[in-house]
């Protein structure tokens, strides 16, 4: 998962990671949106952050250009400025003795998994990595990142999503296309088009999921995102954010402040309110 952070002086969104957390543990949303606490990254996130920004470069590149060979080159470079601007990554990431090679090579096996998916040379996208925001009638305002951005000559819309990891199961799947809904919604909202295409790519076992949103879909989806934006509205006023324990606690970095295990969270900040100037969390999961 890539977090990108912006200093703004805007009121709290909902951003598809964060209308996660709350759905599957309502104390993880409040420890990454509000108390922001530091997690490590793993090194599967990280190179996923390090393919997501290759690809992002490839496309800027002249069409006859976006070949394997010239995606192999961008890695060493794209790493060396992730860890000029984090250079606490490195020592995270390898201090296990593991090797950099290593990891690159398997970054670039991730990136062939994507040629054998589509020829970069026969597309044009309008936008990688493009910040969408749209605030419903209802008041929710909705925030988020689109890998990428396909628009057809005749108008139509194709939301592209990179996965660095494999095609998930049941829950996993629902959990992706739960964001590509979201902007589906978002785009849908911003422009009056539905999107005629979702499409998760999975890089690592070369698989493709296509999804194609109705408009009555999305509609009873903006029902869902009011449903949650309400509920996250509720813990915010009292700072009541219940946890909710589960399989996916194994993989959580906030144990020590958890009830669930023992812990106690630090003090309730408080809700930060759009003129304080807070720091608010733009992301993307990945």
């Amino acid at each position: 998962m890539t977090v990108t952070e912006e200093v703004v002086r805007r009121r709290p969104a909902l951003s598809p990671s964060r209308a996660s957390d709350f759905k599957q543990c309502p104390l993880l949303y409040r420890f990454r949106a509000v108390d922001r606490l530091p997690e490590t990254p793993s090194k599967a996130q990280v190179r996923g952050t390090v393919v997501h920004a290759v690809l992002e470069q490839l496309y800027g590149l002249p069409a006859a250009e976006r070949v394997p060979r010239t995606a192999h080159d961008l890695l060493r470079p794209t790493w060396t400025k992730l860890i000029e601007e984090a250079p606490e990554l490195a020592d995270q990431l390898f201090a296990d003795g593991a090797s950099l090679d290593d990891w690159l090579d398997s970054a670039g096996a991730l990136l062939d998994g994507y040629f054998t998916l589509e020829d970069p040379r026969r597309l044009e996208p309008e936008a990688c990595e493009l910040l969408v925001e749209s605030e419903l009638p209802s008041g929710v305002l909705l925030r988020g990142y689109i890998d990428r951005l396909d628009v057809a000559p005749t108008g139509e819309i194709r939301v592209v999503d990179y996965k660095t990891g494999a095609a998930p199961r049941e829950i996993g799947e629902a959990k992706a296309l739960f964001q590509m809904k979201f902007y589906a919604l978002v785009l849908w909202r911003l422009r009056g088009v539905v999107p005629k295409q979702l499409r998760l790519m999975y890089l690592s076992d070369r698989q493709s999921l296509a999804y194609a949103p109705d408009e009555a879909e999305l509609k009873r989806f903006e029902r869902t995102l009011e449903a949650i934006w309400q509920a996250v509205m509720r813990s915010a006023r009292t700072g009541d954010f219940k946890p909710n324990k589960s399989r996916l606690c194994d993989y959580c970095d906030h144990k020590a402040f958890c009830p669930e295990f023992g812990g106690t969270p630090p003090e309730y900040p408080g809700w930060p309110e759009p003129d304080s100037g807070t720091e608010t969390v733009i992301d993307r999961a990945d």
